[in-house]
């Protein structure tokens, strides 16, 4: 597992409730779901490269 970087974030009040109640609706810490979040955007904008999943096998054909 990769190493992770602590530091303070500060936002407004309102902001945080947001973020505690999408978190709850999607089962995750307020602090996974800012990652999740990141972790999108990042993706989004080409500044991160996707983990590709190797293709299942179809064992059917």
């Amino acid at each position: 597992m990769a190493s992770k970087k602590t530091f303070v974030l500060r936002v407004d009040e309102d902001v945080y409730k947001a973020l505690e109640k999408w978190s709850a609706d999607e089962f995750r810490s307020v602090n996974g779901q800012i990652e999740f979040i990141i972790d999108a955007a990042l993706k989004k904008a080409g500044r991160k490269k996707n983990v590709e999943k190797p293709p299942k096998s179809d064992s059917a054909t």
